[in-house]
């Protein structure tokens, strides 16, 4: 019984990180994206606001190590070494992995960049691209940590790869969504209505 409510817990903890990560990534992007489709694409973003975003999700990323390791090794310790032989267990630590790889990415590379751009039109095109794809990236690998984490009718009934088969696809289609948006957004002169300009952009392609 002491075990049980130890690891409710420590579920509940892990939980708690997951959806405050999920909703400051979900709250920013859709920010981001109703500023490129309604307001100016080009005003600044807030450097507090992106410093602030930083400091939470990390501090999320690292409690969700903790919590997460130790929800393992406490599953771990009664049902044994073939614990670790569960696909879905496995897909979500590869995801988790590349979560905090990319995150690194994000902290040291893309959010320097934004902070000194002030919006992704500022930047150049490779930094632009490098910038989405990180984003998606983050983004695609929350919502599919969280997913595995709730999903346990996948336990044992698809190996590694099928449930994996769509990570890259929703990485692919998040990047190439973005990016044809910020295509948009660069070819709209300031001030013309939203609507006019989808027109006009779909016009000239």
């Amino acid at each position: 019984m002491e075990h049980e409510f130890s690891r409710m817990a420590i579920v509940y903890a892990h939980l708690i990180a997951c959806c405050v990560a999920i909703g400051l990534i979900l709250m920013s992007d859709l920010a981001m994206i109703r500023q490129l489709i309604s307001g100016n694409p080009r005003e600044r973003m807030d450097p507090k606001h992106l410093h602030d975003l930083q400091n939470t999700v990390a501090l999320a990323l690292v409690a969700l190590w903790i919590t997460g390791a130790a929800i393992i090794t406490l599953d771990a310790s009664s049902k044994g070494w073939s614990y670790f032989a569960n696909p879905k267990l496995q897909a979500k630590i590869t995801v988790v992995c590349l979560l905090t790889l990319n995150g690194v990415l994000l902290h040291h590379r893309v959010l320097p960049l934004m902070k000194k751009a002030g919006s992704l039109l500022n930047m150049s095109h490779s930094q632009r691209s490098f910038a989405v794809f990180a984003g998606a990236v983050s983004a695609v690998s929350w919502f599919y940590a969280a997913l595995l984490g709730v999903g346990r009718p996948l336990n044992w009934k698809y190996s590694l790869s099928e449930i994996l088969a769509v990570y890259p696809v929703l990485v692919a289609g998040g990047f190439a969504a973005l990016m044809l948006l910020l295509a948009w957004a660069r070819r709209r002169p300031e001030g013309i209505p939203p609507a006019f300009a989808a027109a006009r952009f779909a016009g000239v392609r």
